[in-house]
């Protein structure tokens, strides 16, 4: 799990640590009430380490379990404490499987 070394990151830094583009995070603001950054008075958007959990939890019910938008949202609302121990599960999880990639590759280069 990555530890959040900032107190605001940007569109940039978010979809980057997401791994999703800036354009579906700013379409997802839009749709989703539980996700609103902060903005300076150019428009430019600063997310807290907690709006990028939000974020984490939307892309796990959106791209992990293929909810719709609506479904997503609804899921949050209802089950929010669920949904974030699942989703922080899936990230721990997903991060297990590529350092244990990385260490078979390695293991298969020394061959």
């Amino acid at each position: 799990m990555e530890k959040f070394e900032k107190k605001y990151y940007k569109i940039s830094e978010v979809a980057e640590i997401i791994g999703l583009p800036p354009s579906t995070l700013r379409f997802w603001e839009s749709r989703f009430t539980i996700i609103s950054p902060r903005r300076n008075r150019n428009g430019t958007r600063f997310y807290t380490p907690s709006d990028v959990e939000k974020l984490r939890m939307v892309a796990y019910l959106v791209k992990e379990k293929g909810l719709r938008l609506e479904a997503a949202e609804e899921e949050l609302r209802n089950n929010h404490t669920g949904v974030s121990r699942r989703a922080l599960a899936i990230t721990r999880l997903h991060e297990i499987r590529d350092r244990l990639q990385e260490l078979l590759d390695s293991l298969n280069s020394l061959r």
